[in-house]
């Protein structure tokens, strides 16, 4: 029987990693354990529960204002003791969150093997996103299999030298994981005024704080006095995003402001939406999952196939490049219907399964 860690931090680390674990825990001869940092604490208790996944341990990190370095230490010296006594055969990380950086290092400490999901992703500007550009660059010297998502993060990884045998192209299982939920989803949609079409709207990065999140309010208010949008905006806890955005933009008609969603709702909301203005990297690829346009906050993206294939645009957060954007595909269907009928380049559902089967094979 192998045993094999799969270590959660945040929520869409737990997004991401739901289908993994599901897979693995239907598989003969594999044990599989979570190891929750937290952190993030509530989000991500809600997301695991809503994937039927409880952690074997917790290590309740979170700790309010807390920095990626102070979170980084503590997380190293709180997962090494972990992986002396679960003694893994193989640890399974995902993405780019202090939590990866952290396992990686314990495990690369304590020379256990691991396995990078969603390997390969590459803005090349350390700045942006920061910290997460530096986190995986750090992350795949270390790793022993890297589950690329698409051929362009394959080549990311090759560039950088990483063998050929330990890159696996598997897809993403953000798809895995929105189709599920979206099945799940099928008897409970997201309210939508009659006569409005959704503009739902998400932007949390470090990056973004200041003059340009005050730029996407401009944007958003002049959007919203449009009669035919409603447009919703779940905001992150950080108070510099909800200081801005609740100054900024406050009470207004067809701009409504709330707590950040649990992921079922989160879906739902992505499925009754005409389009979808994000920063986030799991949101990029789950709108083109359900059909859905992207523009993308940012002005460069580690997720380009969306861009390339013309399922999403880069609009940065400048208030004008926002809203002539939303407005022509707002105004003009055969502009939209051209972004939502694109393939979906990240996956087809099955990326968990391939996973499993990789490690399956390993030796």
């Amino acid at each position: 029987m192998r045993r094999i860690l799969v270590v959660v931090g945040t929520r869409p680390e737990a997004i991401k990693l739901a289908p993994v674990v599901q897979e693995l825990r239907a598989t003969a001869g594999i044990e599989c354990r979570v190891l929750a940092t937290a952190q993030h604490r509530e989000l991500l208790d809600r997301t695991l529960a809503f994937f039927g996944i409880v952690p074997d341990r917790d290590l309740d990190l979170m700790r309010p204002g807390q920095g990626p370095a102070d979170l980084l230490a503590r997380a190293i010296a709180a997962i090494e003791p972990v992986l002396a006594d679960e003694a893994p055969d193989f640890v399974l990380l995902q993405g780019d969150t202090t939590t990866v950086l952290a396992a990686a290092l314990a495990a690369f400490h304590r020379r256990v093997p691991f396995g990078h999901v969603e390997a390969g992703l590459r803005t090349g500007d350390l700045a942006r996103p920061f910290p997460e550009e530096g986190n995986r660059r750090l992350v795949a010297p270390l790793a022993r299999v890297h589950f690329a998502p698409t051929t362009q993060a394959r080549d990311n990884l090759l560039r950088e030298g990483i063998a050929a045998a330990a890159i696996h192209v598997v897809g993403n299982t953000v798809v895995d994981a929105v189709q599920w939920t979206a099945r799940v989803l099928a008897d409970r949609p997201f309210a939508v005024p009659p006569g409005r079409r959704l503009l739902l709207v998400t932007a949390h990065r470090r990056e973004s704080f200041g003059k340009p999140l005050a730029q996407l309010c401009e944007a958003l208010a002049i959007l919203a006095r449009r009669p035919d949008v409603e447009v919703v905006f779940p905001v992150h806890p950080n108070p510099r995003v909800r200081e801005t955005v609740e100054r900024l933009l406050g009470e207004r008609a067809r701009l409504r402001l709330c707590d950040p969603f649990d992921y079922p709702e989160m879906v739902a909301a992505m499925q009754a939406s005409t389009l979808v203005l994000t920063d986030s990297g799991g949101v990029q690829e789950e709108a083109p999952a359900l059909g859905k346009p992207v523009l993308v906050l940012r002005d460069v993206t580690e997720r380009p196939e969306g861009v390339a294939l013309g399922a999403a645009i880069l609009v940065g957060m400048d208030r004008d490049r926002i809203v002539a954007a939303a407005e022509r595909l707002l105004d003009d269907p055969a502009a939209y219907s051209a972004m939502a009928v694109v393939r979906n380049p990240y996956g087809d559902g099955r990326s968990a399964r391939a996973i499993v089967d990789c490690l399956a094979r390993l030796e």
